[in-house]
């Protein structure tokens, strides 16, 4: 019978620890790599919108569970319509007190006439001005090329202070190629001839 060792065998519990130790600080490193980057490109953001003369595109803040809207829902009856949650509403707060903390200034606040998008524009801003163009093409892909239309020309009225226009991800992503999440807000700078350019986005959910 083959006896066992009476100690355990150094050599091959320090070869474990060690390769245990390498993978872990490997791990360590790349988190510790990737934090920076995201933090400036962030920072670069707000420094971006604290110049003045950005807009700011934004999906409504979460909502009730949901594809599109109930059937027979009417835009001037929210309880017709998915609304924002508790979770939502914070979420809009906090959008709110991060421009505010900045000091940044915000010029005018556009939003689809959906509810969600009203109260998400009201919670975050403390105003909001309809407009159509915003409106959800989610339910009514018939109106893509018009509508896309209308929001380049709403961002392509130059100002020396920031915009924001709060809309839903199917329209966002039918302007920009851009899919939002939540709350998640597009820095794009006007150029002539209603184009644009994407600077990056932020998240209200990483103030």
């Amino acid at each position: 019978m083959r006896r066992q060792p009476p100690y355990p065998d150094m050599n091959a519990m320090t070869k474990r620890h060690g390769d245990w130790l390498a993978s872990a600080i490997c791990s360590v490193f790349l988190a510790l790599l990737s934090l920076p980057s995201t933090a400036l490109a962030d920072e670069a953001l707000w420094s971006l919108l604290e110049k003045g003369g950005q807009v700011v595109l934004m999906r409504h803040a979460v909502t009730t569970p949901g594809v599109g809207d109930p059937p027979g829902f009417r835009l001037d009856d929210c309880s017709t319509q998915r609304n924002l949650t508790d979770a939502g509403r914070q979420d809009a707060r906090r959008v709110g007190a991060a421009f505010r903390a900045r000091n940044i200034v915000v010029e005018s606040v556009y939003s689809s006439p959906w509810c969600r998008c009203v109260e998400t524009a009201d919670l975050a801003f403390g105003k909001s001005e309809i407009s159509a163009a915003l409106s959800n093409l989610f339910t009514h892909p018939e109106n893509r090329e018009r509508q896309v239309r209308e929001m380049q020309e709403l961002i392509s009225a130059r100002g020396p202070h920031n915009r924001v226009l709060v809309s839903h991800g199917a329209t966002i992503l039918a302007l920009t190629g851009v899919s939002l999440g939540t709350a998640e807000m597009l820095v794009v700078t006007p150029q002539s001839d209603r184009r644009f350019v994407v600077k990056g986005r932020l998240s209200a959910h990483v103030p």
